[in-house]
């Protein structure tokens, strides 16, 4: 639920110092109030009442940071708190974020805004925000220890600088940010250009949202904070599929979408039915030389990138990381493979004494999507999702692009399942299968091999062991 307490108006700006500073009790009558959201959905864009206008962003499966403002100041408040965040149905998690949710809401300005953020730490440890790829003076980056002193529990500090070149970026904490941003504390901070620009197109949809990562065990619910790359939970703004909401637009429409990574690994995130442009980095936009056709973009952790494409296809296209394990919930990296191994005996045994055992993953993983084994509390299934024609066997970061030549301009509610045309889905062939052409070029070694063996190899299948051994 968002609460939108009307801002205290009355006060007189407060002047920032060189470096981050502590509020006093008196400033903090001044504060704007700060507005809190619960729900996990995707709110509607956050059109600009006040400053110079702009086309607001969607945050996916989030929402934008109303502000005030104070004699031509923009004036946020952020609140660094615990918080639970329903990552998908079923499973909620103890996390640290901001105003109620991880990630915190996006920040969005205007080029040349000036900008004064309140942050307030209700953490049980000191913190500080480090805006990730700005421009500003050097102590208001928000390295606790070099460039301000950490913001202690309970207590307030204020940023104060300009928003000076337009392009998508991220705040985090630079105070023990190993633990608070394996704890879910992140952002977004999109300054949207003052006029026109060369390199920014307008668009007629613009989304974001953050890459970021988890390991909880199956059953419980905060975050193990020491794993370094072993994520079993992998997530677009704390959400992983079936939790993500989906991207709904209309046939025509120019789409611009931006994707921060603050994981500890690699996306190669992969649009279905479309081509893209990578039309910005969180260094500000490419030039339009640098730009080429694209269906895949790899973002390195801590990188963001913003691709612009034509929704000219309709239909319900996936869009997803093309590592397949981060396309999977809860998933256990220490099984063995057993696809091949014959269980017959060994299951005639077990049943004798467990009546209702079952064998998994001789034929494959899909096996898990089927049997539908009870769960620990507080657990999502590790491939899940129901489509139109069965499951879609998916997790984690997953989501679809909905294309709809109806789908009204501003309208972003989620317009069902396609409907295919007559003769456009692929279908059970029960003919006869014609035999194949074949060419005499086809098949063989290169050249011919030198030393050959005196006999052939018979290769026996055996039960694969775990992966100890490197």
């Amino acid at each position: 639920m968002v609460s939108r307490r009307s801002f205290f108006q009355g006060a007189g700006a407060l002047t920032a110092a060189v470096s981050a500073a502590a509020v006093s009790r008196v400033a903090m009558a001044a504060l704007p109030e700060p507005v809190m959201q619960s729900r996990p959905d995707t709110m509607p864009p956050l059109v600009p009442n006040s400053g110079r206008p702009y086309n607001p962003v969607v945050t996916l499966n989030g929402w934008t940071l109303p502000w005030r403002m104070n004699q031509g100041v923009k004036e946020f408040h952020l609140v660094a708190e615990p918080v639970v965040r329903e990552l998908a149905p079923g499973m909620n998690a103890h996390l640290w974020g901001y105003n109620g949710q991880s990630p915190g809401p996006t920040i969005e300005v205007v080029e040349g805004d000036r900008v004064r953020i309140f942050v307030t730490n209700k953490l049980p440890e000191h913190t500080s925000i480090h805006w990730h790829g700005q421009r500003l003076p050097n102590g208001m980056d928000g390295v606790a220890g070099l460039n301000q002193p950490s913001i202690k529990p309970g207590k307030t500090f204020v940023y104060e600088f300009v928003a000076r070149r337009p392009g998508t970026f991220m705040y985090h904490p630079h105070a023990d940010e190993m633990t608070q941003m394996a704890m879910g504390m992140m952002g977004l901070w999109i300054t949207h250009p003052k006029a026109k620009h060369p390199l920014i197109d307008e668009v007629d949809r613009d989304f974001c949202f953050l890459l970021n990562a988890f390991d909880i065990d199956p059953g419980a619910a905060t975050p193990k904070i020491m794993t370094m790359l072993d994520f079993n939970l992998w997530c677009w703004n704390s959400r992983m599929f079936p939790g993500i909401d989906t991207l709904n637009v209309r046939k025509g429409d120019k789409v611009r979408i931006r994707v921060g990574n603050l994981t500890m690994t690699n996306h190669p995130i992969h649009l279905h039915g479309h081509e893209f442009m990578v039309t910005g980095t969180d260094g500000g936009p490419t030039s339009k030389s640098s730009r080429w056709p694209e269906v895949t973009t790899d973002i390195a952790v801590g990188q963001m990138r913003q691709v612009d494409f034509l929704a000219d296809e309709e239909g319900d296209w996936a869009f997803h990381c093309h590592k397949s394990h981060h396309t999977m919930n809860a998933m256990g990296h220490d099984v063995p493979t057993m696809i091949g191994v014959d269980h017959r005996q060994v299951v005639r045994q077990i049943a004798k004494l467990v009546p209702d055992y079952m064998v998994m993953g001789e034929r494959g993983m899909a096996d898990m999507g089927e049997m539908e084994m009870p769960l620990p509390d507080n657990t999502v299934p590790m491939m899940t999702g129901k489509g139109p024609f069965g499951g879609v066997e998916m997790g984690g970061m997953f989501s679809i692009l909905k294309v709809r030549k109806n789908q009204k301009p501003g309208d972003y509610s989620d317009p069902g399942w396609y409907e295919h045309p007559k003769g456009e889905i692929a279908f059970e062939w029960t003919g006869a299968l014609p035999e194949p052409a074949r060419f005499a070029a086809e098949g063989g070694q290169s050249m011919p091999r030198q030393q050959v063996p005196g006999r052939t190899t018979e290769v026996t299948v055996r039960k694969p062991t775990g992966h100890s051994g490197h």
